[in-house]
């Protein structure tokens, strides 16, 4: 019988078949017993001691590759087991203190403000449709979303400015302000990051003249002016990516719109 007939006897594929048959060829009957079903080379482990020690010495800072010099391991099975414990890079070693949350009592007694690049475009994006080489607007350049959030209601004023320059972030404040007023919410203080914007003459200018205390953030530290960063993530997705726009300018026109729901 051909091997293709003694398969289907069988009801095995002509694959399986040809390797059984290999087998037979290579070793005898012997090859057709029962093999595991594991693989034949299995990964190093470390063992419970090597383990804890390597662990007290990423503690101490080492890198990996002395470490695995100390342990006589390899450096591969060394940096699985510190990929699983979540200590292959170092700046895990010192985890972040948890953030402080706070909210003002009263409304106006902090006013938050940022500002968010956006990019402009003349056409729909590649990503919308499909076509990288039709969907670029070169020499688009950027425009300014300037946002201001009260810390204690959540109310924000919004504008998409054409730049983040000093007189620029000047008039926002000032409308900003008004803004606010309307709605019966006296301002106190602002909170800002250390942009040069915020550190501009005219900035503090403006600052003394609305009667205003500033206060910084620390930098480096985005969770300090927490409330417009978690207000612009609102932002991009109920407002900038929420559908695919024609240009950036049916974009900014959605906005006030969007502000008013």
């Amino acid at each position: 019988m051909s091997l293709a007939q003694l398969a289907a006897k069988h009801g095995i594929s002509e694959q399986t078949a040809r390797k059984w048959l290999a087998r037979f060829r290579s070793s005898g009957p012997a090859a057709l017993a029962d093999r595991r079903s594991v693989r034949r080379s299995q990964r190093r482990t470390l063992d419970p001691q090597q383990l804890q020690q390597a662990v007290d010495l990423r503690h101490q800072r080492c890198t990996l590759r002395r470490i695995a010099r100390l342990l006589l391991v390899l450096i591969s099975t060394l940096g699985r087991a510190m990929r699983r414990l979540g200590l292959s890079r170092l700046r895990n070693l010192d985890p972040k203190p948890p953030v402080q949350r706070y909210q003002r009592e009263r409304h106006g007694d902090m006013i938050h403000v940022d500002i968010k690049l956006l990019a402009r475009f003349d056409r729909r994006g590649h990503r919308i449709i499909g076509d990288p080489s039709k969907g670029s607007s070169p020499g688009a350049g950027y425009e300014k979303v300037h946002l201001a959030v009260d810390d204690a209601t959540r109310l924000s004023y919004d504008e998409v400015l054409a730049d983040e320059k000093g007189p620029t972030t000047v008039s926002f404040l000032s409308r900003a302000v008004a803004w606010f007023t309307s709605h019966g919410i006296e301002r106190r203080r602002v909170l800002s990051d250390n942009g040069s914007a915020y550190k501009s003459h005219g900035w503090r200018k403006a600052i003394q003249a609305l009667g205003l205390n500033v206060k910084k953030t620390r930098p480096y530290s985005p969770p300090t002016n927490g409330k417009t960063e978690r207000f612009i993530k609102t932002l991009l997705e109920e407002w900038a990516y929420v559908m695919p726009y024609g240009n950036s300018v049916a974009r900014e026109e959605l906005l006030p719109a969007y502000l008013l729901i």
